[in-house]
């Protein structure tokens, strides 16, 4: 009913910047919040940042003053511009929404993205 796909991942130098885009598409009756979410190999999937429907941002402490979230509503669309990137940053990002579906009844669920991966290397 609703899919979320993301774009932007791919192999960055240690100080380098990404933009990582995540659009929902489908039977969409409002978007809530909208999220950033990562993976890193061994570890438990951590949320980076969130965006609220009407612009509230929150992030997590590692990536405040490098990270900037933001949404096109009228896109249903959310970025992640990721600046002085690090190698600790090295994940797979997803993409999390919280949306009401256009069905009858209306119904409220979270949907999340496939994941891009984002490396930070030299």
């Amino acid at each position: 009913q609703v899919q979320l796909v993301e774009s932007g991942g791919g192999l960055v130098q240690p100080g380098g910047s990404l933009r990582l885009s995540c659009a929902a598409s489908g039977s969409i009756f409002r978007i809530y919040a909208m999220n950033w979410y990562r993976q890193a190999p061994g570890l438990q999937r951590e949320l980076v940042a969130a965006v609220t429907s009407g612009g509230s941002t929150n992030y997590a402490d590692s990536v405040k003053g490098r990270f900037t979230i933001s949404r096109d509503n009228a896109k249903n669309t959310v970025y992640l511009q990721m600046n002085s990137l690090k190698p600790e940053d090295t994940a797979v990002y997803y993409c999390n929404a919280d949306v009401v579906v256009n069905t009858i009844p209306r119904v409220r669920r979270d949907y999340w993205g496939q994941g891009t991966q984002v490396t930070v290397s030299s």
